[in-house]
């Protein structure tokens, strides 16, 4: 990923790449022999990467003071 990309341009990204765990579990999981270690290590990829669109996600929020 580009060091240069905008915030926008880098949860693409991750969105992308998130999309693409997804399916590739959902296709190991079709064929039936699943490597549960292999699937486990995804699933946990996958999870990362949706922490870190929400943390960049909330960083593009602007904070309100109420």
């Amino acid at each position: 990923m580009d060091e240069g990309a905008t915030p926008e341009e880098r949860i693409a990204a991750l969105k992308t790449r998130h999309r693409e765990l997804d399916e590739e579990i959902t296709a190991l999981v079709a064929m039936g022999s699943v490597n549960a270690l292999r699937v486990q290590g995804l699933k946990k990829q996958k999870l990362a990467l949706k922490d870190v669109i929400a943390k960049l996600e909330s960083d593009l929020l602007p904070d309100i003071i109420a």
